[in-house]
């Protein structure tokens, strides 16, 4: 099972991205899918999670309203909508397949992770 992110870039602040992740192997459309992210010296943070059919999706705090997670399972493939950006949303983005096709925040809960994709907003 691979998980690729893709997407991120440079972007100012109150921009917009749209990350990418597409998944190969079996695992895919009966497991929930999430994104994470990362700062240097700090824990892995939990951004948003999908779950297997769609409907459900559980945001951070900290960008509800403000990202979108979605799915095609058709195309084996999960989404991120970052918008309205701010300089505290700079960091690696995590794709990450769960284990269950529902699933929390809890990084112990996600089994397969991608490459991460850095994503750097300007003041």
């Amino acid at each position: 099972v691979q998980l690729q992110a893709s997407g991120g870039g440079l972007v100012q602040a109150g921009g917009s991205l749209r990350l990418s992740c597409a998944a190969s192997g079996r695992i895919f459309s009966n497991n929930a899918l999430g994104w994470f992210r990362q700062t240097p010296g700090r824990e892995r943070e939990f951004v948003a999670v999908i779950s297997y059919n769609g409907g459900s999706k559980v945001y951070a705090d900290s960008v509800k309203g403000r990202f979108t997670i979605s799915r095609d399972n058709a195309k084996n493939a999960v989404t991120l909508q970052i918008d309205s950006l701010t300089p505290e949303d700079t960091a690696v983005y995590y794709c990450a397949a769960a284990t269950k096709s529902y699933a929390g925040s809890r990084s112990r809960d996600y089994r397969y992770w991608g490459q991460g994709t850095l994503v750097t907003v300007s003041s």
